[in-house]
């Protein structure tokens, strides 16, 4: 009987061993008040070394671009695109075109107009991370900003 647990609490920790998930890029959010109606909502992908996330302006046929969609509310309205730093470009032969990607970090910054003084932004974020050996599927991940 002791044989048995034993080989069964070695097969579990060696099944946790190398059943981590893998989780390379981690977001981190905030916002500054330009003035009374006008706020930046920021928004960071901090991208484990080896790894990139791809540009939203990545063409179609090409890798899932990352995407940021935010939740409509009255009490804040969108002013303009979502804007990010320029991205290195870099042909793939898997997707037989140029692709533009972001490396350790990249920050994307959404101007919005605001109903009142304090609100929460809500939204989501669509990514794809890759390395060098493989791409993690598609991932989402929902955030909530607090303006004030």
């Amino acid at each position: 009987m002791k044989k048995i647990i034993i080989a069964a609490l070695t097969f579990i920790i060696y099944a946790n061993a190398y059943s981590q998930v893998l989780a390379p890029v981690k977001w981190s959010y905030g916002a500054k008040k330009v003035d009374n109606s006008t706020a930046i909502i920021f928004i960071k992908a901090t991208i484990d070394s080896g790894w990139h996330i791809y540009s939203q302006t990545v063409k179609d046929g090409g890798p899932v671009k990352t995407t940021l969609t935010f939740t409509p509310a009255d009490g804040y309205s969108l002013l303009g695109i979502t804007a990010e730093p320029k991205p290195i470009t870099h042909y793939e032969k898997a997707f037989d075109m140029d692709v533009q990607y972001f490396e350790k970090s990249v920050v994307f910054q959404q101007k919005v107009k605001l109903a009142s003084n304090q609100q929460l932004v809500k939204g989501s974020i669509q990514f794809m991370a890759c390395n060098s050996k493989q791409c993690l599927p598609p991932d989402d991940v929902d955030f909530t900003i607090l303006v004030k």
